[in-house]
């Protein structure tokens, strides 16, 4: 016979322990089981910000917040107005987690440990006696009279009500036994990536970073600004994970192969570069252009800008033609480079894709499709840019899922 539970909750990540959590403290008489295919529990939290757990982000309304979501932000508008990040900062803080803000936004513990966030949160679900149940791989989930049957390939377990936050999947076939339910797909494609450039003479400028650079796929009008990184690979930063969220679909359509575009000056516009490149060679026109860096540019990222403008590295600026200050111009502003391929970020996989939102009610996150059934994180069609977006997306649907689930079952 199966032990019965008030709600079972598949996944154990970031919104399933939230979730459980949260419907214990606001009912604390439910019986509340979590299951996890793995015996990891919050192993997102653990790798987020490089082991220190971006937690969420300084945005004080949930207008500011979904403007961070390329998938979703309609949707979450509902569910930041119960639970938004002022309210995740207050929730870690009564239990003992004070969070900081840093200078981009983001916000972390002040102990710069993830462990800090999982200890709270494990400590949490002891206490309010959450069952954790590892190595159980939700095979079926069956809907019987009154209640559903969760089945693995060696147990089974019989729930009121059921909360689905298994994340992302790379494949649509994770999400077969959600599907089987009657809920649609959306075909997942990965989201928040780095950008691989084979060719291009990169490799020797790797760990070259620049403020502030903007950065454009050709043809595709998607474009993003902010710090932008060489790597051995490519590139990486907050400028090309931000393209790469906002343009995931359209990116996995060309089989991320693309002409790809680099300011390296930011916003900076070609009329005004070029005056600038113009009276720059008039104030110092004895200097060498190849070993003297302007706006601020790392040396060696200018040596290479100047070398694919085909200036000679002895060349001064009187020297200079005018289609040598062109091709100057065009390299700091439409540098071009040829995309083949990406790189997942670190250890932060996120999908777009997933649960149609069309089918879950954002004031309860409950499915339209299946009462007593719930979802919450990357397991719907919602993702956010980097900065702790998705996390803030996790505790704001396990939070919001909670609130519903604990109040049907006290009726």
């Amino acid at each position: 016979m199966a032990v019965r539970y008030d709600l079972v909750v598949v996944g154990g990540g970031a919104a399933g322990i939230f979730g459980a959590v949260n419907a214990c403290i606001q009912n604390p008489g439910l019986n509340v089981a979590v299951v996890e295919k793995t015996s990891k529990w919050l192993g997102k939290v653990k790798v987020s910000g490089g082991g220190r757990c971006n937690v969420t982000h300084d945005c004080q309304y949930a207008s500011q917040l979904v403007k961070n979501y390329p998938r979703g932000g309609k949707f979450l508008k509902k569910v930041f107005d119960q639970f938004d990040a002022r309210d995740t900062v207050k929730w870690f803080e009564e239990r003992g987690v004070p969070l900081k803000v840093e200078a981009d936004g983001r916000m972390f513990p002040v102990t710069n440990s993830s462990q800090t966030v999982i200890d709270c949160l494990l400590k949490e679900a002891e206490k309010y006696k959450v069952e954790l149940i590892p190595h159980f791989a939700v095979k079926a989930l069956e809907r019987t009279s009154g209640s559903f049957l969760v089945k693995s390939e060696t147990a089974t377990l019989e729930a009121v009500k059921i909360l689905v936050t298994i994340g992302g999947q790379p494949k649509e076939d994770g999400f077969s036994w959600v599907k089987a339910l009657g809920h649609t797909i959306v075909p997942p494609v990965p989201s928040l990536f780095t950008f691989n450039v084979p060719e291009g003479g990169l490799k020797e400028l790797s760990g070259v970073a620049v403020p502030s650079a903007e950065v454009k796929v050709a043809g595709r009008g998607l474009a993003a600004t902010g710090p932008l990184l060489i790597t051995h690979w490519g590139f990486s930063g907050p400028a090309v994970l931000r393209l790469s969220a906002w343009g995931a679909r359209d990116l996995a359509e060309i089989g991320y192969k693309s002409l790809f575009l680099v300011n390296w000056l930011g916003d900076k516009k070609e009329e005004a570069l070029r005056g600038e490149i113009e009276s720059h060679a008039a104030q110092s026109p004895k200097k060498v252009v190849f070993g003297n860096p302007m706006y601020g540019l790392p040396g060696r990222l200018w040596e290479k800008i100047v070398e694919r403008a085909g200036i000679a590295p002895e060349r001064r600026w009187l020297d200079l033609s005018k289609k040598d200050k062109n091709r100057l111009c065009e390299m700091l502003i439409r540098c071009a480079f040829d995309m083949d391929g990406k790189t997942t970020f670190k250890e932060e996989f996120v999908t777009c894709g997933g649960v149609s939102l069309d089918e879950v009610n954002p004031t309860t996150m409950e499915s339209r499709i299946v009462p007593g059934l719930y979802f919450a994180g990357e397991v719907l069609d919602i993702d956010g840019i980097t900065g702790g977006f998705n996390f803030q997306n996790a505790w704001s649907g396990g939070w919001v899922a909670a609130k519903a689930i604990s109040s049907k079952s006290a009726q």
